[in-house]
């Protein structure tokens, strides 16, 4: 069901607004048929999203709220988080920066709401990666991180003044009791070892 303007060929055309038979509904602009322009998407399971669309495709900024409370308001590209843009989580956590295809990547901040705690630094495919900052209530780590953890050199500054230099190595994880190897893959946890 639509109500709105159409062109000469009766496309959807100009202002309009939609009834979808999904259940989902649709207030916003249309161009020869498509969402094109700044709209209103509503969808059935309660999620929405404002803003722009290109060709159907969420598409410039806009705003989406997701059934789970958490929240994205930033750029979007065809159909996909890409460019700039905070991510609010459900459990109150945040990320501010740099997304590509849907994932956190580039430079961003993601700030832990529970532990008040930050990571400032690189993303890569939406994991923890490259040169970083991860701060603590009172104290912080500079290094370099791979897969969420740290690697390699770094330091440890300590609000009290004093900073210890040291690097991570990877160390392997014991297996308990009873568990068998599927695959031969390691288990792996970083281990800080101070410079002398």
């Amino acid at each position: 069901e639509y109500d709105g303007e159409r062109n000469s060929e009766g496309e959807r055309h100009g202002r309009g607004k939609a009834h979808l038979p999904s259940g989902d509904t649709y207030d916003g602009e249309y161009k020869h048929g498509l969402r094109s322009g700044q709209g209103t998407y509503r969808f059935r399971n309660g999620a929405c999203y404002t803003g722009g669309y290109l060709q159907n495709k969420k598409h410039g900024q806009g705003i989406f709220f997701y059934p789970d409370g958490s929240k994205y308001e930033g750029d979007w590209v065809n159909d996909q988080r890409h460019g700039y843009g905070e991510y609010t989580y459900a459990n109150g956590d945040t990320y501010i920066g740099e997304w590509f295809n849907n994932n956190r990547h580039g430079q961003g901040t993601y700030v832990y709401k529970d532990t008040g705690s930050k990571y400032v630094g690189g993303w890569v495919n939406g994991n923890q990666e490259g040169e970083a900052e991860l701060i603590h209530l009172n104290h912080r780590f500079k290094g370099k991180f791979l897969n969420g953890n740290p690697v390699g050199r770094g330091k440890y500054v300590f609000d009290i003044g004093c900073e210890q230099h040291g690097e991570y190595i990877q160390a392997e994880q014991d297996k308990g009791e009873g568990e068998e190897d599927e695959e031969p893959s390691l288990l792996v946890t970083p281990k800080w070892k101070a410079s002398e």
